[in-house]
């Protein structure tokens, strides 16, 4: 029996699927296998090393397919088997004061399911190296990201995400950011990327997160273009500034952050040569990037009376460049105000800038940012 184990092992390795029909039949047959052979089978098995393929474990999660003794090693959270059941998928979580040289990370609290603010370190950073010479660029989902507010300048100050050591500039992030993902490169005499949550114990709430950190080789299509922070590659998407609130308010809302520069790409698809970028319809707030928004009443907000464009926008604005709107080409391609009328273009590569200054102080303390909408349009 032992033979035949070693023989499915080295087919495992070489042939992929044509063992899997052995794999089933053989594995049936194990329960007459006696304690001693079982024992010795269940090492063999824990001692083989495999490549790192990625898999998907229970409810989602994406983890890497390893021996039981390689996911132990790694301190990761085995969720399902792989390989035909030779392996398991291995899921690796990380918190603060770690590091990580694995494909896909989650980076969580310390404290999970019951994260609280008295029992966090002020600092919570996380070394995330590369897993082999061929990975460019690292995508940061945020899947739950939860942190004190900006101040009322829209800084971050209390607490925030910092990214650090990579040619990407990422603005510190705070506020309410579950959805959102950011894209880092590698800098090239640079092997390593810290993530860094800094937290005060005085802020309001509870700061909480579950990023899903995936590195990404630098010939995978999955790899965005260099200089996005953001980037998208459906033919409709939607599109929102950080800290924008997940539901319209019609008072008050969160605040759009200050010292913010960055680019928002869009991968045109095979037939479409143009993109229309537009408002959240349902939302009358979701273009509120400057001015006194307060002073608008929503039925104003979104139509043309709120709109600014060209030389009114100094401050915060985005950029759409050589845009049209209503069929006619306009002589600017910044944008600000309280509105932003439907925008076509077609200039290549698509790309949508952010900026806002380093105060958003009054008269802008209530401007929520931006929630838009775009859809290519085919050739």
């Amino acid at each position: 029996m032992l033979h035949l184990l070693w023989l499915l092992v080295f087919c495992f390795a070489v042939r992929g699927k044509e063992i899997e029909s052995l794999v089933n039949s053989n594995w049936t047959n194990r329960s007459a296998m006696n304690h001693d052979e079982r024992s010795t089978s269940d090492s063999i098995l824990n001692i083989i090393s495999f490549t790192r393929v990625q898999c998907t474990g229970a409810g989602g999660l994406q983890g890497t397919c390893y021996s039981r003794r390689q996911c132990s090693g790694l301190q990761g959270t085995l969720s399902g088997t792989c390989a035909y059941n030779l392996g398991v998928c291995c899921v690796i979580y990380r918190s603060c004061d770690s590091s990580t040289n694995n494909k896909v990370t989650y980076f969580t609290n310390p404290d999970l399911p019951t994260p609280s603010r008295e029992n966090l370190n002020p600092f919570c950073p996380l070394t995330v190296s590369k897993s082999n010479k061929n990975i460019c660029q690292l995508r940061i989902d945020f899947l739950d990201f939860s942190l004190a507010q900006p101040d009322v300048r829209g800084q971050c100050v209390d607490d925030y995400l910092e990214v650090i050591d990579g040619i990407t500039a990422v603005p510190k992030i705070c506020g309410e950011n579950a959805g959102h993902h950011v894209y880092v490169d590698f800098h090239p005499k640079n092997t390593q990327i810290k993530l860094n949550i800094v937290t005060s114990k005085s802020a309001s709430g509870i700061p909480k997160w579950n990023m899903k950190i995936s590195q990404i080789e630098c010939n995978s299509p999955d790899k965005a273009p260099a200089g996005y922070l953001m980037y998208f590659r459906e033919i409709e998407g939607h599109v929102k500034s950080f800290n924008y609130p997940s539901v319209s308010r019609s008072s008050s809302g969160t605040q759009q952050l200050a010292s913010t520069n960055y680019g928002v790409g869009v991968q045109l698809a095979p037939g479409y040569c143009s993109i229309e970028w537009n408002q959240d319809p349902k939302d009358p707030y979701s273009f509120t990037v400057s001015g006194d928004t307060d002073a608008f009443d929503t039925s104003v907000l979104g139509t043309p009376n709120a709109a600014l464009s060209g030389v009114d926008c100094i401050t915060d604005f985005i950029v759409i460049p050589n845009p049209s709107q209503v069929g006619t080409s306009l002589t600017t391609d910044r944008f600000c105000g309280n509105a932003l009328l439907p925008t076509t273009t077609s200039s290549k590569p698509i790309v949508l800038t952010v900026v806002t200054d380093n105060s958003e102080s009054s008269p802008d303390t209530e401007n929520r940012g931006f929630s838009l909408t775009y859809r290519q349009i085919r050739c």
